[in-house]
């Protein structure tokens, strides 16, 4: 997974792709990381949470965080997230 992370949203929803990826339900996630379900779901949702259970869930999920300088996001970027420009004139 090599996605662009820019928003709690964006963490969330990569989250729950690779937990579903790994055919695991929120609760093997919750009981294997230590935490109550309400954290997972949270978590997916992009809602605050600890960073101590963010870790714990990406542990469990064998995942890492990496930090690189950010920089304008590409066209594809803006597309990906928006959608493309539909054509007014039509």
């Amino acid at each position: 997974m090599k996605d662009t992370i820019r928003l709690p949203a964006d963490l969330g929803r990569a989250i729950k792709a690779e937990r579903l990826a790994a055919k695991l339900s929120v609760t093997e996630v919750a009981e294997k990381a230590g935490r109550v379900r309400d954290v997972i779901y949270r978590i997916e949702q992009g809602k605050d949470t600890s960073t101590t259970s963010l870790f714990a869930v990406l542990s469990v999920l064998k995942l890492q965080v990496r930090l690189e300088k950010q920089g304008m996001p590409t066209l594809q970027d803006v597309q990906a997230r928006f959608g493309g420009q539909e054509d007014e004139d039509e």
